[in-house]
């Protein structure tokens, strides 16, 4: 290698390593700021530094006991529409990704078709329509409700994540257990779910996940303060004319990271390899 050559190498390491130590920070800063703002236990979000030097936990003591907010419902109804939704769309899409991925049938094509289409329209265009459909059948402001709206709107997407890892797996094996006499559920079950845990674990993440960050669905659906999820909780908390408990808003905003965190970490390893199989094949 010349010297020339050696110069731009090195040049284009360090900017390399420039863009990710400005990714990281990018990353880690607001992360960090609303940490130091749970920390702070007066009402303002401004502190001298990031981690005031009179941290108290005193923040997240009062949004856990103080029943006003209703913090700790909000926090379970998340974890239970976000592990329901997670269950049911993983079930649901990955028997609709087998069909599409392993048999042949008129209207295949059209159905994937009709799914990638659906997904080119944002949720928010079917607002009127779900409101009109929940208040006809007497759920809105319900968890059911709300539950039908999240699956709905993930199994297009979740769907041809999971055919895309479908595609992937030897479709002799699925010929050879139909020669030992396995039927199509059978096939399903001990052969294409186990194969395709990485991305099983993908979709069930996503779906978890989405309740905690979705806010405008579910202040559609749900109106009682006791039956909302973290997000319109902690939006209305806030809301208020009167009301400007910053600190308790990020307290209560560190604590809804703990779930996402831990449900993260502990698919971190499929995650990854989830994602790039799927995509390697549609």
């Amino acid at each position: 290698m010349s010297l020339g050559q050696e110069k731009r190498s090195q040049i284009g390491l360090i900017f390399c390593y420039t863009i990710i130590a400005i990714a990281i920070v990018a990353a880690l800063y607001p992360a960090i700021w609303i940490v130091g703002s749970a920390l702070n236990p007066s009402n303002s979000l401004y502190s001298s530094s990031l981690i005031p030097e009179n941290a108290s936990l005193k923040n997240f003591k009062d949004i856990l006991t103080t029943k006003e907010y209703h913090y700790v419902k909000w926090y379970i109804n998340s974890i239970k529409i976000g592990a329901l939704n997670s269950f049911f769309a993983v079930l649901l899409t990955s028997l609709t990704a087998y069909v599409f991925s392993k048999t042949r049938f008129w209207g295949r094509k059209y159905g994937l078709m009709t799914f990638l289409v659906i997904q080119m329209f944002p949720g928010i265009m079917s607002m009127v329509a779900i409101y009109v459909l929940l208040n006809m059948f007497g759920l809105l402001d319900t968890h059911l409700g709300l539950l039908l709206v999240y699956l709905g709107g993930a199994v297009p997407f979740s769907t041809w994540m999971i055919k895309g890892y479908f595609d992937t797996i030897p479709s002799s094996l699925v010929e050879a257990a139909k020669i030992d006499g396995a039927d199509r559920f059978r096939i399903f079950w001990q052969i294409m779910l186990p194969l395709a845990k990485p991305m099983l674990a993908v979709v069930a993440m996503m779906n978890f996940i989405n309740p905690f960050n979705d806010f405008v669905m579910a202040a559609l659906v749900l109106r009682s303060p006791e039956k909302q999820t973290l997000a319109v909780g902690l939006y209305n908390m806030i809301n208020s004319q009167f009301n400007n408990d910053w600190t308790l808003f990020s307290a209560g905003a560190v604590l809804a990271a703990v779930p996402i965190m831990i449900v993260f970490l502990s698919m971190q390893r499929y995650y990854v390899h989830g994602l790039s199989a799927g995509a390697t094949k549609g």
